[in-house]
């Protein structure tokens, strides 16, 4: 495990770069001020595909009262580290199958999570299946489900960008390009809700991902590097 002098500083370089690239890249916004538009909801529950952790924090201005899940694994620590720089608190936890579940403290974390937006924080948390890229889990329904508040999807992206060839298929922007921040439809959860139901919500924030991160890329020019979403991609530019 890294020290925490290490992790500090590794976090300090880290942000100020993410600051960098959100001040130099010219945003635009999808329902132009979605943030106000959302207020009277607050808080909600923020998807996101793993892979645009990096960029997702550029969407809600400093102060913001934003919690977001962080893998217990070593390897998230820097993010966790980097989470407390940026202002978000970090809630940690993962899923997957639930033996898996239990010993990486998932069903810790849900239920800290459902406390989390009980006292007014929204909650950012990837969609995906543990490992499996771009493929939308139960846990975020779940969530919604067990809290009442409905479930966002958003994109956050830029036109100039590192894309890796990790399992998450992530991206990282680069300074002086355009970005474009996409807001989806919300996906709301009956407290009711039976297998069927969730089935049904899953879908629904899988497509709404897709969809927007489609219409990201296509508002900065590009087509998204690591999406299924091509049809959606040429549907949403009509």
């Amino acid at each position: 495990m890294q020290s925490a002098p290490v992790l500090e500083g590794a976090s300090l370089l880290v942000s100020g770069y993410l600051r960098l690239v959100r001040a130099t890249n010219r945003f635009v916004q999808e329902p132009a001020g979605f943030l106000d538009n959302i207020a009277p909801e607050l808080p909600v529950i923020v998807a996101m595909w793993h892979g645009q952790h990096f960029m997702i924090h550029y969407a809600w201005p400093p102060g913001a009262r934003i919690a977001a899940l962080i893998s217990r694994h070593r390897d998230a620590e820097l993010n966790a580290v980097l989470l407390k720089r940026l202002g978000v608190k970090a809630i940690r936890g993962s899923g997957g199958r639930a033996e898996k579940a239990r010993r990486r403290g998932g069903v810790t974390a849900l239920i800290e999570m459902v406390r989390t937006l009980a006292g007014g924080h929204t909650v950012v948390m990837t969609a995906d299946v543990p490992k499996v890229s771009r493929r939308a889990g139960l846990g975020i329904v779940t969530l919604a489900r067990l809290s009442g508040r409905p479930i966002y999807p958003l994109a956050v992206v830029t036109s100039r960008r590192f894309d890796f060839r990790s399992w998450d298929r992530a991206s990282l922007g680069k300074p002086f390009g355009r970005g474009a921040m996409v807001l989806g439809d919300p996906i709301r959860v009956a407290r009711t809700a039976d297998d069927a139901a969730l089935e049904e919500a899953r879908q629904a924030v899988e497509n709404g991902l897709d969809l927007v991160h489609a219409r990201a890329y296509g508002l900065v020019g590009c087509e998204d590097p690591g999406g299924r979403a091509a049809p959606s991609l040429a549907a949403a530019n009509r």
